[in-house]
């Protein structure tokens, strides 16, 4: 490939990127997120913005654990002002314990919807209002039609999306931006203090729009996310003592 085509194309890419939620971080717009080396992994090394982010989960454990990380998203999204949305059959959140992750339970509106179809039109609508700063809707299955139409909604308001698929019965390809998995980890008790840890999660970026996968070990505390990597041989210490 000449200089002149590697050109070309890489102006090509400045000018799509930015239709598809995902912009520069020098551009202003984007708050940081605090995911550290995980924005590697984006174009523009920007959390995606404006767009729509698909979460798989098996499990209650693991669902509450993509609840618990994208918890922490918001608390980046709304930091400065704004409202969110969560879209679910039944609510399995308790609103007071978004306070931990920086989140006031009034800015975030609950909306308890039973049947699918009227969950992703709820979900359609919330994403055109652009005084929202996020919009998370629990939908195990969602086509790439109506995924699509999702898509297009956050390219005009810029709000970003969030749908949570708990058990999936049916994988199939969606116009999201991200795919993510998050699972529980085991916390570690902090030193001289009662009860759990800090919340940790295995966090895994299954596919990303013109970006590259990747898997890391995260948790939450004092208020932001952190990257975590214990050694092997604390790990087997741990599994010594659990098993």
């Amino acid at each position: 490939m000449t200089d002149a085509k590697a050109d070309i194309i890489a102006r090509l890419q400045k000018d799509i990127l930015p239709l598809q939620g995902l912009r520069s971080a020098a551009d202003g717009l984007s708050p940081n997120m605090g995911l550290g080396t995980i924005n590697d992994a984006f174009p523009n090394n920007c959390f995606p913005l404006g767009a729509i982010h698909e979460f798989l989960t098996g499990g209650p454990e693991n669902a509450a654990a993509s609840s618990g990380f994208i918890a922490g998203l918001l608390s980046s999204l709304m930091r400065n002002s704004g409202a969110a949305l969560w879209i679910s059959p039944r609510r399995f959140i308790f609103p007071p314990a978004l306070k931990s992750f920086g989140i006031t339970a009034d800015r975030v509106v609950f909306i308890d919807v039973p049947k699918e179809k009227d969950k992703l039109w709820v979900m359609e609508e919330a994403l055109k209002c652009s005084a929202l700063s996020a919009v998370v809707a629990e939908i195990p299955e969602i086509s790439f039609t109506n995924s699509r139409r999702l898509q297009l909604a956050v390219e005009q308001s810029r709000v970003t999306g969030f749908i949570l698929r708990s058990n999936p019965r049916h994988l199939t390809t969606t116009a999201a931006v991200c795919r993510w998995q998050i699972s529980s980890l085991t916390s570690e008790p902090e030193e001289g203090l009662p009860g759990v840890g800090f919340p940790r999660w295995k966090v895994e970026l299954l596919k990303v729009r013109n970006g590259k996968p990747g898997a890391w070990e995260m948790m939450w505390a004092e208020g932001k996310f952190h990257h975590t990597q214990k050694p092997l041989s604390i790990i087997c210490e741990l599994q010594q003592k659990t098993g």
